[in-house]
């Protein structure tokens, strides 16, 4: 243990598993809404295997699905090694979380319809019968979150209140996450 997290008087580390990790990642997924999605690239990927990608749901077993273009790099790259990571952020100083897993693609059909919104036209002008529409699925494998356990305002007021009396006051919570 560092020695800030020594410093600390309150409980600030929690491992979650199981339903309780599942139900963190489609927490903390919902506010950030996107993710950094990362790939093992291959040669001449013009993305270096790391793209923004909106996350279309965080299913109750914390899966994430995603849709994407079936000619694209990021298709490419999880056909050839499935192993992802995804990086999360839910706000400026909180909902930090990262994500292993494996990535699967398919092309079902209601699984699309399930997941499609309008906007989406944007990429795939066809719209939601558009051929070039795959899903992923994400199924975590382990993880590691970062979080305020009461919300950005309490951690802030306990903040300035350890500066003020020269406490360690920090309303951080973190731990692995095992779905």
């Amino acid at each position: 243990m560092d020695s800030i997290n020594r410093n600390q008087p309150e409980h600030n580390r929690e491992d979650l598993a199981g339903t309780d990790a599942a139900a963190r990642i489609r927490e903390m997924t919902k506010d950030a809404e996107s993710c950094f999605f990362c790939t093992t690239p291959l040669s001449g990927s013009e993305t270096g295997g790391t793209r923004p990608m909106a996350i279309e749901e965080a299913d109750a077993s914390g899966a994430l699905w995603f849709l994407s273009a079936s000619d694209s790099h990021k298709n490419a790259e999880i056909e050839a090694d499935p192993a992802v990571r995804l990086y999360f952020q839910a706000s400026k100083h909180s909902g930090f979380l990262a994500l292993d897993g494996h990535a699967t693609i398919s092309r079902d059909r209601q699984r699309i319809e399930d997941l499609w919104n309008p906007i989406m036209k944007t990429w795939f002008t066809e719209g939601k019968d558009d051929p070039r529409i795959t899903v992923i699925q994400v199924k975590p494998t382990g993880g590691y979150y970062w979080d305020n356990k009461h919300g950005d305002f309490v951690a802030a007021s306990k903040m300035v209140v350890g500066a003020a009396i020269g406490k360690t006051l920090d309303d951080s919570i973190e731990g692995r996450v095992s779905p």
